[in-house]
């Protein structure tokens, strides 16, 4: 630094700048303790003269330089503004900015635009990019759904990226963060290693611990962690959220195992829509647990599988439906005695495709609940009503109801002149056609062809059953259920998938038949009965006979089906897959219509160390990305400690990603490098000799590669 009172007088081909420091700003700030920054500035151009009086700076040189620090000063008193202090790092980076910006090297960021940028402030700090390309890398972030970040150590990479997911987390843009690495290295030996499960992986994760550390009260983080709002854990646990592979799953075709499905297979996910399968992932031997509902639906999964549930709390806040994971939920299924945990319902019916049937739907209700089909004697049927006896007529053509006595109707063929006598009843041969012919109260069952059929079909079954069998309970000041009851195990099944289908809900007893004492039946109780209880969605009609119609809107409705998780239990090891599906919410129908799924929504995912997957890791990763998700993927290919002859699958996405919409590829060079400056030079010096190795010709004569 020269100070100076003589006026300077530029030699010709020089150019001179002055620059007044406002009053307001102390010049230490500017020229820093010592006059450290202005030192660093003479340093980058030793060709200039920099001279300072009071709050007066000048600069004599040549004019592209000159123009350069007049521009520097300008940037420092931008930032010194915004009340964040100068250093000389900070001098270093903008001096290399405006360098490059003069270059003509891409989009002009200032670099008080750079500097200036805070991410997030956490106890008096405050992070922020240091370097162009950094800001770029963090403005990707917020422009694109995935990000990938390449280059070397000590860029920033992941520590901005985290940082980016804590403020999404923060403002509420997302509701969880995943931060995850492979441990490669954990791989084969992780049975050596001492200790227990957490122990041996724990060091491939402690960098993630830390980082977070800086970002979020320390205090807070277990808190967050056991609410599965903040989840760190190896790349390998984020693919093992899973079923059995035998485990039921519904397609428009009806119910297939989940190991059967494939890329392109349909399954029906929550709004009863059929939804493509994106992914199928092969996971191996894992824990399974059975979890089972109130209403004694269940289902099998591994621990790390993923469920939509919300709590009392959080529906009278009108709180979001959170995901948390299996082994999440185990020990905290109850509050105050009530079971916490409510599972979400099929928003519509299912959509089945139309089949063709020989029999109207209604009509099948009707006969299967209160009609005689076994085939040694003329179909027959019996009621009180005489308004199901002319609808069962109206829906069944060329078949009359004759009256025999009591409560019981013959249906008679309609004859026409010149008819054969030995013509087959129309119920009867529809009856053989749906191989339930000969059937008896015990034996009765929906076919497939009803059961999977459109939802006004699987509808008109379900009225005639509790036209003929069921009927409204009421209860006061209580919403009105419905009850049916059948001697028949597989029509209660088949009832209880009806409802299910529709977005209901069925409780099922059983009532001995041995000392059950004798109702309006003649005959003594032979069989057990079975008692299910229903509730249906709003807008589902479950009666067509006006009387008991009447009865049920009377008493309100059915009010609004509900389930809840009632046990979590241990199930044993079984190989297990794990699918994806294109629904919006990410959701598919399960065994026994539950709904389940294993995509994150609404979550900020980080992969860190992302050179050390595997191609097939990295497409399982990539496509575990939900709906108002996002996805960091950070790494170096320099660095890849993946066994001999594996390739690494950050190296294969770029050649397969690049261009795709809504992908961006950040690159971070050695001078974004933000540790020790000596990380820069080694990162340099190992570039030069790779490059130097690589344009040497082996013995052989060709390139080395």
């Amino acid at each position: 630094m020269t100070q100076t009172s003589r006026a300077q007088i530029p030699a010709p081909g020089q150019a001179r700048a002055h620059f007044t420091v406002p009053a307001t700003h102390p010049m230490v700030s500017l020229l820093g303790s010592g006059d450290a920054l202005l030192r660093v500035i003479e340093k980058a151009f030793p060709e200039v003269d920099i001279h300072v009086r009071g709050n007066q700076v000048s600069a004599i040189g040549a004019a592209a330089e000159v123009a350069l620090i007049q521009h520097l000063f300008d940037e420092m008193m931008l930032v010194l503004r915004t009340g964040q202090p100068m250093t000389e790092d900070a001098v270093e980076r903008s001096i290399a900015m405006l360098k490059s910006s003069d270059n003509g090297d891409g989009p002009q960021e200032t670099p008080a635009e750079v500097l200036t940028q805070n991410i997030l402030s956490s106890r008096g700090r405050t992070i922020r990019p240091k370097t162009l390309n950094q800001k770029r890398y963090v403005d990707a972030i917020d422009k694109h759904t995935i990000v990938f970040g390449i280059g070397p150590a000590g860029t920033g990479k992941t520590y901005l990226a985290m940082a980016k997911a804590v403020q999404a987390l923060q403002s509420k843009q997302v509701s969880r963060i995943i931060l995850t690495r492979p441990a490669v290295e954990a791989g084969e030996r992780l049975g050596f290693l001492p200790g227990t499960l957490f122990d041996k992986i724990d060091p491939y994760l402690r960098p993630l611990y830390d980082a977070l550390h800086d970002m979020i009260d320390p205090d807070s983080i277990p808190r967050l962690m056991a609410a599965g709002t903040i989840e760190v854990a190896p790349l390998a646990y984020m693919r093992g959220r899973s079923q059995p592979v035998f485990t039921k799953v519904l397609t428009p075709d009806g119910w297939r195992p989940i190991g059967d499905l494939q890329v392109g297979d349909l399954v029906i996910g929550s709004n009863g829509e059929p939804t493509p399968v994106l992914g199928v992932y092969p996971q191996g031997e894992k824990d399974i647990y059975r979890l089972s509902a109130q209403d004694g639906s269940w289902t099998l999964a591994c621990g790390e599988h993923l469920w939509t549930v919300r709590t009392a709390s959080d529906r009278r806040r009108d709180k979001p439906w959170r995901v948390l994971e299996t082994k999440e939920m185990i020990g905290n299924l109850r509050a105050a005695h009530a079971r916490r945990y409510e599972l979400p319902m099929l928003t519509a019916p299912v959509c089945f495709p139309e089949r063709e049937v020989p029999m109207d739907a209604y009509a099948l209700g009707l006969l299967l609940g209160d009609g005689c089909i076994t085939g040694s004697t003329t179909p027959s049927f019996a009621t009180e009503d005489d308004e199901l006896v002319h609808a069962l007529v109206a829906a069944l053509p060329g078949v009359t109801a004759r009256y025999k006595g009591g409560v019981d109707y013959v249906l008679n063929r309609v004859k026409s002149p010149g008819d054969v006598v030995t013509l087959e009843n129309p119920v009867t041969r529809a009856m053989r056609e749906l191989d339930l012919l000969g059937s008896r109260s015990h034996s009765k069952s929906v076919p497939d062809d009803y059961l999977f059929n459109t939802a006004e079909v699987r509808l008109a079954v379900l009225q005639g059953l509790l036209d003929s069998d069921g009927g409204p309970v009421t209860q006061k000041d209580r919403t009105c259920r419905i009850q049916y009851s059948t001697a028949s195990i597989v029509l209660r099944d088949d009832v209880i998938a009806l409802v299910q289908s529709l977005g209901g809900v069925a409780y099922t007893r059983r009532r001995r038949a041995e000392g059950r004492a004798r109702g309006t039946a003649l005959a003594a109780h032979r069989r057990d009965s079975h008692v299910v209880d229903i509730r249906l969605p709003e807008g589902i009609e479950p009666f067509r006979l006006t009387r008991k119609r009447d009865a049920y809107h009377a008493a309100g409705g059915g009010g609004r089906p509900m389930r809840f998780i009632d046990a979590i239990e241990p199930a044993g090891r079984e190989e297990a897959v794990c699918i994806q599906v294109a629904a919006e919410d990410s959701l598919y129908v399960t065994q026994d219509y539950l709904l389940t799924h294993n995509t994150l929504n609404e979550a900020f995912v980080v992969l860190d160390e992302a050179q050390n997957t595997t191609p097939e890791q990295m497409k399982m990763f990539l496509t575990r990305l939900g709906f108002d998700s996002k996805i960091v993927v950070t790494g170096d290919v320099t660095q890849v400690d993946l066994p001999g002859g594996s390739k690494s699958g950050l190296r294969q996405v770029q050649e397969i990603l690049e261009g795709v919409p809504d992908i961006h590829f950040s690159r971070l060079t050695s001078e974004d490098v933000v540790r020790h400056k000596l990380v820069g030079r080694i990162v340099d010096a190992y570039e030069k000799y790779d490059d130097s190795q690589d344009a040497k010709p082996s013995r052989n004569g060709y390139q080395r590669k």
